[in-house]
C-alpha cells in the first residue's frame, strides 16, 4: 500500500472518529432539549392551568393509561391527590393523563389539549368537554386516535367508579369524529352494570308467570288384603 493511500485512510478513519462523537454529543443534546421542553411545557401548564385540589383530597394510588407502543396504552401507577367528589376526582385525573406522561413517547393526548368542564348526570353519564387543540393536534389515523380515547376511557374508568358511560365533546359541540376515524357521536361504556342471576324460588312460594310447576306423582295403590277365611261350611 502506498503512502498516498494509507494518509487517505488514516483521515477517513480520524473522519469516522469525530463523526461518532459528534453523533454522541448530538444525541445528548436533543435530549436535554426534550427534557428542558417537557419541563417547559409542566411548568407553563401549571401557570395557565394549576392541579385542582379539594378539602376531600386523600392521597390514592390512581391507575393513569399512557401509551405503551403501537396502538397500545397501559396502566401506570401514581401516587395523586383525588377527591371524593366524582366530578373533581374526573378532572384530576385527566389533568393528570395530559399533563404528566412519564416520557414523551408515552403522551396520548396533544400537550395543548385542554379539559374545558366535566359534568355527570344524575344516570351515570359523564361529558367532558375539551379544547379544539384536542381534535386538531391529534394524528389522523385508527390507532392513535383510538389510544387517545381508549387513554381517556380507561383512566375515567379505573379510577370514578359511579361514572356509567363518556360522551366526549369538542369545544361544546359534537363532533362526528376525533381526528377522521374514531367516532365522537355515541357515547363510551364505563363501569357497566354486573347482572345477577335471579335468585332461586323459595320453597312453597309461587311460581313467576310463565313458569310450569313440576307435575305432582301420585303415591302407587296398595295391593289388596288378603280376606279373612270365612266359617266352615262356607255360611256366614
Amino acid at each position: 500500500m502506498t503512502r498516498k493511500w494509507k494518509i487517505v485512510i488514516g483521515i477517513l478513519a480520524l473522519a469516522v472518529v469525530v463523526g461518532l462523537i459528534n453523533f454522541g454529543d448530538l444525541r445528548r443534546r436533543v435530549q436535554r432539549l426534550s427534557e428542558t421542553q417537557s419541563t417547559e411545557e409542566q411548568a407553563r401548564r401549571e401557570v395557565l392551568a394549576p392541579p385542582i385540589t379539594t378539602p376531600t383530597d386523600v392521597l390514592v394510588q390512581a391507575k393513569i393509561f399512557w401509551a405503551a407502543g403501537p396502538g397500545q396504552i397501559a396502566p401506570v401507577a401514581i401516587q395523586l391527590p383525588l377527591s371524593a367528589d366524582p366530578v373533581q376526582r374526573s378532572k384530576q385525573v385527566l389533568h393528570a393523563l395530559i399533563a404528566n406522561p412519564p416520557t414523551p413517547e408515552q403522551r396520548t393526548i396533544p400537550a395543548d389539549a385542554e379539559l374545558l368542564g366535566f359534568y355527570v348526570l344524575p344516570n351515570g353519564t359523564a361529558i367532558a368537554d375539551f379544547s379544539d387543540a384536542f381534535a386538531s393536534e391529534t394524528p389522523s389515523g385508527i390507532l392513535s386516535e383510538e389510544m387517545a380515547v381508549d387513554s381517556i376511557v380507561q383512566t375515567l374508568e379505573n379510577n370514578v367508579p359511579t361514572l356509567r358511560r363518556l360522551k366526549i365533546l369538542i369545544h361544546g359541540q359534537e363532533a362526528d369524529t376525533l381526528a377522521g376515524h374514531v367516532d365522537l357521536t355515541g357515547f363510551f361504556d364505563l363501569n357497566p352494570p354486573v347482572q345477577q342471576p335471579p335468585a332461586p324460588a323459595a320453597a312453597g312460594a309461587p311460581a313467576a308467570p310463565g313458569t310450569s310447576l313440576p307435575a305432582t306423582t301420585s303415591a302407587p295403590p296398595l295391593p289388596n288384603a288378603p280376606l279373612p277365611p270365612g266359617p266352615p261350611g262356607g255360611k256366614p
